[in-house]
């Protein structure tokens, strides 16, 4: 039995730019907001939702608020008693939370699914950020001589690139040019209208100084506030609404295929599990594979572009290097051939990534799947691909623990 077709019927992200805390917004309010502006831009009912899903991090920590599933209650009368719940994997809440409605609406349980990814960050000082971050990490028994986990942490990744591969750090600087130059393009980006000089991208500690070991400045992705949603729909429901609106069901995009892996959470032993002559972590290359495998796609050359989890520029490096477009090591190819530019072979990063556009945890992953919407339909404005038929996510959440990943696309593409 062939499982149910999901598609997206939309949704809705806040600007990244804005700071909660400075504009008096709770958690609350960037919830409620997030979702009554996507029922709006998709044209939909509250009354017609009848599942919700939630995907954030730390929300007890940074805005000691929890249970926010519940707030689905106060977005509008019909959705007061909707079952909805709560999904947590570090930077990959928010793909969890795409999954689980996903398995919701093929189930058969429900038709229709509102999943929300969000997070407030800026609100408190930057050590206490650092520890509410920690634990995505193994936090009693790795980085615990460092505030800050995770700039030392991908750090640790850089040097190990270098100490296999002989890594140039001007590949890693392009990275952050790109990704901070499509943000400009962006208009929901937390950085389009940051400046920088010539000495941004380099070595130059007055212009990018040091985080932690070979991290710098620009090599790090953005923590922000911000939240995303996104409308999921069976076929049934997705006919419906295309009737409804005088649109064609072969214009609305659908989830391909998935993919979902998890690797042990000590980074350590995922080095134990590294192939000496081939993949620093075989379990990302797996998780390319099977994606595409479900969504029959022999390989990446049926990709038009990709999102994927740059918190550092490192971590871009490290997931296109286990993509399977070069061989591992071989990376850099992409880069200075332009593969991975707007008019590439493989875009990345067209939204500006979490470098350019922002991280705000638990709304990373369905952020992603937004913009991969945004691609297919044609509605990505300055920073659409060209005739994007087929676009993927690539989410994961502490030092590659839980990786998730998405194809998005149209049914006759």
């Amino acid at each position: 039995m062939s499982p149910q077709k999901i598609y997206i019927l939309g949704g809705h992200q806040s600007d990244f730019a804005q700071n909660a805390a400075r504009a008096d917004q709770s958690v609350a309010e960037l919830f409620i907001d997030t979702v009554r502006s996507g029922l709006t831009a998709c044209k939909l009912d509250a009354a017609e939702i009848e599942v919700g899903h939630v995907g954030n991090f730390v929300s007890s920590l940074f805005s000691g608020q929890a249970q926010l599933g519940g707030f689905f209650g106060h977005v509008d009368p019909a959705m007061r008693y909707m079952p909805a719940s709560s999904h947590e994997a570090a930077c990959a809440s928010g793909s969890m939370a795409i999954l689980a409605a996903m398995t919701d609406l093929e189930a058969g349980r429900y038709e229709t699914a509102c999943v929300l990814g969000i997070e407030i960050m800026r609100n408190v000082s930057g050590d206490k950020a650092a520890a509410n971050l920690r634990p995505a990490a193994w936090a009693s028994q790795e980085w615990t001589e460092t505030d800050f986990v995770w700039p030392c942490a991908f750090n640790n990744m850089l040097s190990l690139y270098e100490e296999r591969y002989s890594l140039n750090k001007d590949h890693l600087y392009a990275i952050s040019q790109q990704n901070f130059a499509s943000a400009r393009r962006n208009p929901n980006a937390q950085t389009r209208q940051w400046q920088f000089n010539e000495h941004s991208f380099s070595n130059d500690d007055s212009a990018n100084p040091v985080v932690s070991g070979n991290i710098r400045k620009q090599d790090c992705g953005q923590i922000t506030d911000g939240a995303a949603v996104v409308f999921l729909a069976t076929e049934s429901k997705a006919v419906e609404y295309a009737a409804r609106h005088n649109i064609s069901l072969n214009s609305i995009p659908t989830i391909k295929g998935w993919g979902h892996i998890n690797a042990p959470i000590s980074f350590k032993e995922k080095l134990q599990l590294s192939e000496p002559e081939g993949y620093l972590f075989p379990h990302i290359n797996t998780l390319f594979q099977q994606t595409l495998k479900r969504a029959g796609m022999n390989g990446l050359s049926a990709i038009d572009g990709l999102e994927v989890h740059d918190c550092f520029n490192i971590t871009e490096y490290m997931i296109l290097d286990h993509s399977g477009l070069y061989a591992p090591g071989d990376a850099w190819k992409a880069i200075e051939n332009g593969d991975i530019s707007k008019t590439g072979k493989l875009p990345i990063n067209m939204s500006g990534g979490l470098m350019g556009l922002g991280h705000p945890v638990g709304a990373t992953g369905v952020r992603m799947l937004l913009d991969s919407y945004k691609q297919i339909a044609g509605a990505a404005g300055n920073y659409q691909i060209d005739n994007a038929k087929n676009v993927m996510t690539f989410n994961l959440g502490g030092s590659a623990t839980t990786c998730a990943s998405f194809i998005v696309g149209k049914t006759n593409a």
